[in-house]
This record gives C-alpha cells, sequence and structure tokens, in this order.
C-alpha cells in the first residue's frame, strides 16, 4: 500500500547485489524501495546496543521515515528481529517482521527486484 516502509538487515553488498547471494537459486538484490540498516551496525564494538540517538541516526540516514510504519526484511527472515528490537528501543512500535525474506521474494520470478541504490 507504500504506507509501510520495508527495512533490510542484510549487509551493503547483498543489498545493492554486489555480492552474489549464497544461495545461487536467489536473484541478487532487493525489494524495490526497501532501505538498508545493515543489523551488525546497530552495534558498539564491544557487541553493545548502540545508543537509542545513535540507532535513530542510522535509520534517518538510510532514508528510513519513521512516521511511517516498518517492515523488517532480511535474507531468511532472522536479522530483521534486530531491526524489530532497535526500532522499539527508540520508542518505535508499529513495525512487523516478513518472515519469508529475501529467501522468499528473491527466489519468486514473478516478484520486482532492484539492485543498487534507490
Amino acid at each position: 500500500s507504500k504506507a509501510e516502509q520495508v527495512v533490510d538487515a542484510r549487509g551493503a553488498g547483498r543489498f545493492t547485489g554486489d555480492v552474489p547471494e549464497t544461495n545461487p537459486a536467489l536473484a541478487s538484490g532487493h525489494i524495490p524501495g526497501a532501505r538498508n540498516v545493515p543489523y551488525a551496525s546497530l552495534f558498539n564494538l564491544d557487541g553493545t546496543w548502540k545508543a537509542p540517538d545513535a540507532i535513530r541516526a542510522l535509520f534517518e540516514a538510510a532514508g528510513v521515515d519513521l512516521a511511517r510504519p516498518l517492515i523488517t526484511s532480511c535474507g531468511s527472515g532472522m536479522t530483521a528481529n534486530v531491526l524489530i528490537f532497535a526500532a522499539h528501543l527508540i520508542g518505535k512500535e508499529d513495525v512487523a517482521l516478513y518472515d519469508g525474506s529475501w529467501s522468499e521474494w528473491g527466489l519468486d520470478p514473478e516478484t520486482p527486484k532492484a539492485t543498487g541504490v534507490d
């Protein structure tokens, strides 16, 4: 409906399609219009969560409109949960998981796909 915004937790190379997927049956790239916030960017070097202001800045720098509901995605539906928790840490509650994520979307020949950065 375009009311929601997809946020992808995969690394930038997989998101843009510059790095091939580990499953050769999967297309490279991302869901058109999605924004990329790699889940690893949400943590400090010692493995602790970044401060809420830093998390908010990462979402905003990626072009995520925090006024809109979010749908998180990743490769298989696991690391997208990190984005959900990060969103909750900054007070964002209207967040949902696309559990099929890229392993479902990228495998379907009928779904639109994008590469590069939108």
